[in-house]
């Protein structure tokens, strides 16, 4: 089976943007991850719906929308409205999982969820019924370009193993690179999200087919 790559945004040359989105999807992506980030959940801003609206127009790939955000619930409507498929939410942000991924669902978006380096994959056993897309956090969040943290390897194993009860798919960000990708898919997970590792890479496309095996 074919190892999905999901371009991280974050990371690319706004100034050049649609020009590399063009670049990754003839490489082969189909999905895009976009990071939002509010500098009060994560120490850092990105950027908002309004963004998110100007990728729509310029890319037909899966837009997922990762919301390193606090009170994710008063944003969900925004960022579907504006084009995002899937909305990521924190388990450790959000005052009610349950109710943030049935309203993300009755939106028409696919609901996912994420977890920090440092949260149990257990806490999510509640909510697994629940999912489309399990985000584990291989980096504290906030910025691009850091190492992946070794310990979080577990976490994905764990969220592998539970996905043939529910049918959602798992996904590893941070910290993955042309040293790093084999023992991420190694875990069984889905999805590798990469940012600096292949926006930064003399040859994108080809980085991506590297990355991709």
């Amino acid at each position: 089976m074919a190892r999905i790559i999901s371009p991280s945004l974050l990371s690319a040359d706004f100034a050049r943007l649609g020009e590399q989105i063009h670049l990754v999807e003839e490489a082969g992506a189909e999905r895009l991850h976009l990071d939002v980030m509010d500098g009060r959940f994560v120490p850092n801003i990105t950027f908002g719906p309004l963004i998110v609206e100007a990728i729509r127009r310029l890319s037909n790939c899966r837009l997922d929308t990762h919301l390193m955000i606090e009170e994710p619930h008063r944003f969900l409507k925004q960022f579907v409205e504006a084009g995002a498929d899937t909305v990521i939410v924190h388990a450790e942000a959000s005052t009610d999982l349950h109710r943030d991924l049935a309203t993300i669902r009755e939106l028409g978006a696919s609901p996912g969820v994420a977890i920090n380096p440092d949260t149990d994959f257990d806490t999510l056993q509640p909510y697994l019924g629940e999912l489309d897309y399990l985000l584990i956090m291989s980096v504290f969040p906030g910025f691009g370009g850091q190492s992946l943290i070794e310990s979080t390897l577990e976490n994905m194993r764990q969220a592998a193993a539970a996905r043939k009860d529910h049918g959602y798919q798992v996904a590893v960000d941070g910290g993955i690179n042309t040293q790093t990708v084999e023992q991420v898919f190694a875990t069984g997970i889905d999805i590798a999200v990469v940012g600096s590792a292949l926006f930064k890479a003399p040859d994108i496309p080809q980085r991506f087919r590297d990355l991709q095996g």
